[in-house]
């Protein structure tokens, strides 16, 4: 059991601490410290709070960005990279970028969702399309962006970019082919109520629980099975704790990069520059590094011989569809006006992607 990789608390907790309380100081104007100053001494250094642990997909995006910054900035900015561990949760870390504790992190809907409602969307079932292809381009479109941007905004975050990891799979210590197999299931989900929503369509007992507490949880059967991507499956060892992965590509795992509002406004132009063209420059890199970190993981489970792997026919999936859309309308409900809006412009972006698609 790789319990060593959890034991992060107690330095966690310093850490952030005292990268909180750097923060925290303010002018006599009400200046938050996050702002750069006007005439910056190089070298800067941007710290980047990832959810992933390291040889994941976002250590591989981190550390591309990383190279790519600090050849255009020619080492005047230099990132830290803190992966999962290193710093606290998921909602810790989204905490310590609304503060202006770390300059850029990974958030995912997944436990963001409860702060920003809109971005329960990309915990619904069945939104996404089945093509590769077209999922990216959705996920990577300006108009995407640009619908979520505000939302971000109003908990002081700047929205860099939308990364997709790879169809969510399901594991259990059973075959999960029907809705049915779900009931009486206490099903580990990422900690959001919308998520828990998803599950709980298919008659499933869902539980909120960190990302690092998984693996025990599952262990002392406290949780029956959990839902991730594939490569987060094989490289947390999920799979030596249960018998069978499920793939139905119900969705897609969806990260969002993010930044302190206040901090990217206040960057100087260059600098801002730098950042965007370096975010340009990984989108493509997350994309590929996905695909096969997901494939050669898979690989991986399949020769150890852990895990039995069952792949839904395209009914099976549709039973499941169909489960999945009353949970539609709970979005909408705790959305209002801008998740109808938002809902019905990505349905309109896949729509337009798809038709442009050669068959």
């Amino acid at each position: 059991m790789p319990t060593a990789r959890f034991r992060f608390w107690p330095l966690s907790l310093a850490l952030a601490t005292a990268l909180t309380g750097c923060s925290d100081s303010q002018t006599d104007s009400g200046d938050r410290t996050a702002q750069a100053p006007e005439a910056p001494e190089y070298p800067v250094t941007w710290r980047f709070a990832l959810e992933e642990i390291e040889g994941s997909v976002q250590h591989a995006y981190a550390e591309a960005l990383k190279e790519r910054i600090e050849e255009r900035s020619d080492g005047k900015v230099e990132i830290d990279i803190f992966p999962y561990g290193s710093l606290g949760t998921s909602a810790q870390l989204t905490e310590l970028v609304q503060n202006g504790s770390v300059s850029l992190a990974f958030a995912s809907p997944g436990h963001l969702a409860n702060t920003i409602p809109e971005v329960g969307l990309f915990t619904l079932h069945y939104v996404l399309p089945d093509d590769a292809e077209v999922t990216r381009e959705v996920l990577a479109s300006p108009q995407l962006l640009g619908l979520f941007e505000q939302p971000y905004a109003r908990e002081n975050m700047k929205l860099l970019g939308f990364v997709p990891e790879g169809w969510m799979a399901w594991t259990a210590n059973k075959p999960l082919r029907t809705p049915d197999d779900f009931k009486g299931q206490r099903i580990r989900t990422m900690t959001s109520d919308m998520a828990e929503e998803a599950f709980k369509a298919y008659g499933a007992e869902p539980s909120q629980i960190p990302y690092s507490q998984v693996y025990s949880d599952l262990q002392l059967r406290k949780i029956d099975g959990q839902s991730n991507p594939v490569f987060a499956i094989e490289e947390m060892d999920f799979y030596e704790v249960q018998s069978t992965m499920t793939l139905a590509r119900p969705a897609q795992f969806v990260a969002s990069v993010v930044s302190n509002l206040d901090w990217y406004n206040a960057l100087p132009e260059k600098q801002q520059q730098w950042l965007n063209n370096g975010l340009d420059d990984v989108a493509q890199i997350a994309w590929e590094t996905q695909e096969e970190l997901n494939q050669t993981r898979l690989e991986t489970m399949l020769e150890e011989g852990h895990l039995k792997v069952v792949r839904l026919t395209n009914a099976e999936r549709e039973v499941f569809r169909q489960a999945s859309m009353p949970v539609r309308d709970i979005y909408l409900e705790h959305t209002g006006d801008s998740g109808q809006r938002i809902f019905e412009r990505v349905q309109q972006l896949i729509e337009e992607k798809e038709a442009n698609t050669p068959e």
